[in-house]
């Protein structure tokens, strides 16, 4: 008979002394297990001990997390929180530097436990932390000469133990002084400082900035771009990419009016150069978190161009007007006359004529094309950039396009600024970096003005697919989206410099966009014929329900959700999947991402699907509804959606793509007896249903299904031809 879910089996160690096997009951205080093991080895004062796990965590058991104990753990009775609390806040302040740095290592270890963590912060152990941190390198200024690896050492554990705490939540980040905040970025401007006090000093460096503006301008005071650089020039991935998170911080809190600034100031310290050369380019691989603090810095790169995006044209505005002459003058140099020349009247002519060969649509005032936002005056810039740095090619597709017939030429203004628009709908201008992406492109940090050299191999692409259609104006959307669709496949090659990426461009003409649309249609092609579809009606109920079962079979193998916190780094990971009777949802927390699927009996919550009320996504989910930069992240709410229940609580997730999302929402709305209604199951629908079509019609390919049923023959005069068989 299997034991009672409520009693687990344990092993509890003491030193010194043999381990004990025990059956735990659930149901019984906490209290009253330590009291009891306690007793069987004669110790007194019970209430000064505490049980904890026997493992590299050394995590305190409470009553918050006792269900987290599983059978065959391995326990140890240790001194309770507060004792230890109490134990390492007077040995850190000892005269011994032995005893002082190993209670310092003692105390970084503890840290990582929020039960300790607590008890530490009620004593003011912060606080101890910053004044050693403020005044240890004058007190031990003399020493660090004589026992340098010691000092580094002691400094290393004392940060570590400090950004533990810290990534608690318990204490606010408002609360540290400039002394402190002096001190830990003299750490980071140092260039002989230890890697692991480097590291430490970059992590609270960027958390202060993240965390709190009073602090983001305190540290932008201490930290200049210029001292930041040598770290990104060394040999240490973890370091190059606490660095750049340091800068990505320092971008992301800045006001919008010293943002220009700092771009400013990263480029004349060559921040593209560096990162292309030492990181991108490198001989180390890139990991995930180095990828997204790439992503974050492209994304805020590209996000200053949202103020050129969103600025209207001011027709009256002459240094405005004076770029439209400058795309005039540059295309038709060669048969201008003299400025001064006839009247003002056949000047205005020539004008008008020139600008209707430059494409715009408003031929007498072009000024009046740039009104719209997106993407106002980005477009112009870019108009002029391609004028004066491609000059050959922007004469060229100018006077190619003023020379042919009027049915066939392509409208360079007018393209210029859809093209523009839609490089920006790609690149995702304007809106903060995700959370979860790590998808940056390599070769965007190949060149100073990567926006505007995307743009000039951009719209020769649109010119040259416009001949290849031989498209009219009345074709204009149909050769944005045949561009449209030319550039993102190219873009999910990543390719490695522009040049690359213009090479994927020539391979992706219109003739080769037709033959995968062919190919992609006849994989997923859909007979309109009247047979045709009621076949197709008949089997797709039972298409639904594979598919259904398809994603209650997926919620029963599960998914790893990752904990989105300040610190991102600080990686926290929790489980969720559902039973086999799809009955129960179980969840628990995790150490680290899992390797294959997890074990529902290791997942101590749990949650009935009876229990469920209704299911939430986007900006109707709990944790949406909080304030912060994250809850307004556009990626972040697509990703987002919670489980209501009783009493009015919430299961809320974060998914880790949008292929989970819409596994997770499908499968719990099939739960719920709800319809599944997500782009994945339309997807698959129309796949599996174009498969088993095909497959059905098997025998008959080339025979011409007819619209209508063939007509029934007229009964027989006589029935002579029957026979009975009997």
């Amino acid at each position: 008979m299997p034991p009672p879910s409520d009693i687990v089996k344990v092993a509890i160690e003491w030193p010194g002394a043999f381990p004990k096997l025990m059956e735990i009951d659930q149901k019984k205080p906490l209290a009253s297990i330590i009291r009891e093991v306690c007793d069987g080895w004669s110790l007194t004062n019970p209430e000064n001990y505490a049980l904890q796990y026997a493992d590299n965590t050394n995590f305190y058991i409470t009553e918050k997390n006792r269900n987290e104990i599983k059978n065959g753990a391995i326990l140890r009775l240790a001194a309770s929180p507060t004792q230890t609390a109490q134990g390492l806040h007077e040995r850190i302040q000892s005269s011994s530097m032995d005893a002082k740095l190993e209670a310092l290592k003692d105390l970084a270890n503890h840290s990582r436990d929020i039960t300790f963590a607590q008890e530490f912060i009620n004593l003011d152990g912060i606080s101890l932390l910053t004044q050693m941190v403020e005044s240890g390198s004058e007190r031990y200024q003399k020493l660090q000469k004589i026992m340098k690896p010691c000092f580094g050492d002691m400094l290393s554990f004392t940060l570590t133990a400090f950004v533990e705490l810290m990534d608690h939540g318990i204490v606010s980040w408002d609360t540290f002084s400039v002394a402190f905040i002096k001190k830990i970025a003299s750490y980071v401007n140092k260039s002989a400082t230890d890697v692991s006090v480097l590291q430490r000093s970059l992590a609270i460096l960027e958390s202060m900035v993240l965390n709190s503006y009073d602090l983001y301008q305190k540290v932008a005071q201490e930290i200049t771009i210029g001292q930041l650089m040598p770290h990104l020039q060394g040999s240490d991935a973890d370091i190059q990419t606490y660095t750049i998170a340091v800068i990505n911080a320092l971008f992301l809190k800045a006001p919008d009016d010293k943002r220009q600034e700092i771009a400013n100031i990263l480029a004349q310290k060559q921040l593209r150069s560096i990162i292309l050369t030492h990181v991108i380019r490198g001989t180390r691989t890139i990991q995930t978190e180095m990828a997204h603090q790439l992503y974050v810095l492209q994304v805020l790169t590209f996000n200053l161009l949202e103020d050129r995006m969103m600025t209207k044209m001011d027709p009256q505005d002459q240094s405005q007007r004076d770029i439209i002459f400058e795309l005039r003058r540059i295309a038709f140099d060669a048969d201008l006359e003299p400025t001064n020349s006839g009247s003002i009247e056949k000047r205005k002519s020539m004008y008008t004529r020139d600008y209707k060969k430059l494409g715009f649509i408003n031929h007498v005032n072009p000024a009046m094309d740039f009104t719209e936002t997106p993407p106002g005056m980005l477009a112009l810039d870019n108009m002029l950039y391609f004028a004066k740095h491609h000059q050959d090619a922007y004469i060229r597709i100018v006077l190619e396009n003023s020379s042919r017939e009027d049915k066939h030429e392509c409208p360079f203004g007018r393209s210029s600024i859809e093209l523009t628009k839609m490089l920006c709908e790609i690149l995702k201008v304007g809106e903060l970096p995700s959370e979860t992406c790590n998808e940056f492109h390599p070769m965007f940090f190949t060149h100073d003005r990567s926006f505007e050299e995307f743009f000039c191999i951009c719209i020769q692409l649109l010119n040259k697919t416009w001949k290849e259609m031989r498209a009219t104006s009345e074709d204009f959307n149909k050769v944005m989206q045949v561009v449209k669709e030319q550039i993102t496949r190219a873009l999910t090659t990543k390719p490695n410099s522009l040049d690359q990426f213009k090479s994927k461009l020539q391979n992706l003409s219109y003739t080769e966009i037709l033959k995968i649309r062919q190919s992609e249609r006849m994989n997923q092609e859909d007979f309109q014929s009247r047979p045709i579809l009621e076949l197709r009606e008949k089997i797709q109920p039972e298409i639904l329900e594979l598919v259904k079962q398809q994603r209650l079979n997926r919620l029963c193998e599960g998914t790893c959700f990752r904990k989105i916190s300040s610190r991102r780094r600080q990686d926290k990971f929790w489980y969720c999947r559902l039973s086999p009777n799809h009955k129960v949802l179980h969840y628990g927390d995790q150490e680290e991402s899992p390797q294959g699927e997890v074990p529902h009996e290791s997942l101590q919550d749990k949650l009935p699907v009876a229990d469920i009320k209704a299911i939430v996504t986007g900006k109707d989910c709990p944790h949406m509804k909080e304030k912060g930069a994250l809850k307004q992240n556009k990626e972040v709410l697509e990703l987002a959606f919670s489980i209501l229940y009783d009493p009015d609580d919430a299961l809320n997730f974060i998914a880790p793509d949008k292929h989970e999302y819409c596994v997770w929402t499908d499968g719990l709305n099939a739960l719920l007896g709800k319809e599944m209604m997500s782009e994945l199951t339309k997807n698959d629908l129309d796949t599996l249903l174009s498969m088993e079509m095909k497959l059905r019609l098997l025998d008959l390919e080339n025979i011409k299904i007819p619209e209508a049923p063939p007509p029934i023959p007229k009964e027989p005069s006589n029935y002579d031809f029957v026979y009975d068989c009997n």
